[in-house]
């Protein structure tokens, strides 16, 4: 039966194969690895989500580029590495130079815009042909005082490839989930109105007004970013349940997925569903939930603050059901794009992330070497060392820069880094150290220095 089922998705997947497909990306803010029905969370329902990862493939080891928002939004953007792109911490962040009490270090130097010399996956898209929609956060506008010649809303989506921006500027959170929102970038819905719905309406009016061109959505969801604010019904419904410490957080999950449901069902309405790729994902490691059993959370370069949830759904391009251990990571979603839309590669923009078609599709072999993380900066919570991470099959390196510290992590028997082995295999944490440094020295990383 599996050896059938393939054979047929293989047949569908040539009938398409001369139109170009849709893409649909939506990257949820501040979700954990276990934040999902589907993910081992079985407090709370989502039912949506749940069913996307049963009718495509489910990722259990895949990565944030960074441990906080901006970054990752800047490497899906791009392909580029936060390292490289110089956009390593949140914006705004922190001062430039700042240094935690106590600490030697100041941190290294931070971009906090993605500026427009950058060629964006949109931008390659929409020269392709593709209409071109940004729904929600954006994060990648912030201008700071000495950014000269500069305004925010310059840099926002509309001026990166994207035809039509619904919500997206330089704020890291909303100032409320329902109306008045006071964003700048959206218009005000009546009052009470829900901010994940809201959203949702605006994605499947572009999809409504565009089912006959192929197009490109980017729907980042400002769920579940605090404020935490959620449907009082819902957070009704979770107080029921004697399990969930944060019913307000529980509500604020399900009320995400149920907004996405609305918009899965009319891509299904509108005859969408075969000719459309969705991508959901998250922006870094959960913040308000419970990351158990990985370890630490929002950033930090502990697995709670990187690994996050991933499904990706193609029908007949994609079987259905496969749950997939290979690690991914954000900078891998543009040149994955890039050739689901059959465009390729430019000299003139190296990428750091690879291709996943080949493994969504199974029709090859798949080869992921080394996954490199690169955190030089101090999170808003200031809980977070400053430090640089890689990942090689099972075993994971973190360079702590403020004593020079290595901690080794066998991911395979321990998931939660409990067991620093870097004593214990001094070769193998000295190499990878190496290999390490070399990335960060070819990525013209930026580093924290002594004061």
């Amino acid at each position: 039966m599996r050896i059938a089922a393939l054979i047929l998705f293989a047949l569908a997947g040539l009938c398409s194969a001369n139109a170009k497909p849709n893409i649909v990306v939506i990257m949820a803010d501040d979700l954990g690895w276990r934040d999902l029905h589907c993910y081992g969370n079985a407090s709370v329902d989502t039912p949506t989500l749940d069913q996307l990862a049963a009718d495509g493939m489910r990722f259990t080891d895949a990565y944030a580029a960074s441990p906080v928002c901006t970054p990752t939004r800047a490497a899906m953007m791009t392909g580029q590495s936060p390292a490289r792109l110089r956009i390593t911490n949140h914006a705004p962040g922190n001062p430039d130079g700042f240094a935690l009490e106590g600490s030697s270090l100041h941190e290294a130097p931070n971009s906090r815009h993605l500026p427009l010399a950058a060629v964006t996956i949109a931008e390659r898209l929409s020269a392709a042909g593709y209409a071109t929609a940004h729904v929600g956060k954006w994060h990648l506008s912030h201008v700071v005082q000495g950014d000269k010649g500069i305004a925010e809303i310059d840099l926002r989506p509309e001026k990166q490839g994207f035809d039509l921006n619904a919500g997206g500027n330089s704020s890291g959170g909303p100032a409320s989930y329902f109306a008045p929102y006071r964003n700048s970038a959206l218009k005000d819905g009546q009052d009470g109105e829900y901010l994940p719905d809201r959203l949702a309406d605006e994605a499947i009016r572009f999809i409504r007004q565009h089912k006959e061109q192929s197009f490109y959505l980017n729907w980042w969801p400002y769920s579940v970013h605090y404020p935490m604010q959620a449907r009082e019904a819902l957070i009704a419904k979770y107080r029921q349940r004697t399990e969930i410490k944060d019913p307000i957080y529980a509500a604020m999950i399900e009320g995400l997925d149920t907004a996405i449901g609305s918009f899965l069902k009319t891509l299904d309405e509108a005859g969408l569903r075969e000719k459309t790729l969705v991508l959901f994902k998250s922006d870094n490691g959960g913040y308000h939930g419970d990351n158990r059993p990985l370890r630490g959370f929002k950033g930090m370069l502990y697995e709670g603050g990187i690994r996050i949830p991933w499904i990706v759904r193609w029908p007949g391009q994609i079987p259905p059901g496969i749950i997939n251990s290979t690690p991914v990571i954000s900078t891998d979603c543009y040149p994955t794009l890039l050739e689901v839309a059959g465009l390729p590669p430019t000299e003139a923009h190296p990428v750091d992330g690879k291709s996943l078609l080949p493994l969504l599709t199974q029709t090859s072999g798949f080869q992921r070497d080394t996954l490199y993380f690169h955190y030089p900066n101090y999170a808003f919570h200031k809980r977070n060392r400053l430090g640089s991470a890689l990942r090689e099959g099972r075993f994971k390196l973190i360079q702590n820069y403020d004593d020079h510290s290595l901690e080794l992590y066998d991911l395979g028997s321990d998931i939660g880094e409990k067991n620093n082995l870097a004593a214990q295999a001094p070769d193998l944490a000295q190499r990878l150290a190496e290999k390490l440094q070399d990335w960060l020295v070819k990525s013209e990383a930026q580093l924290p220095a002594k004061y």
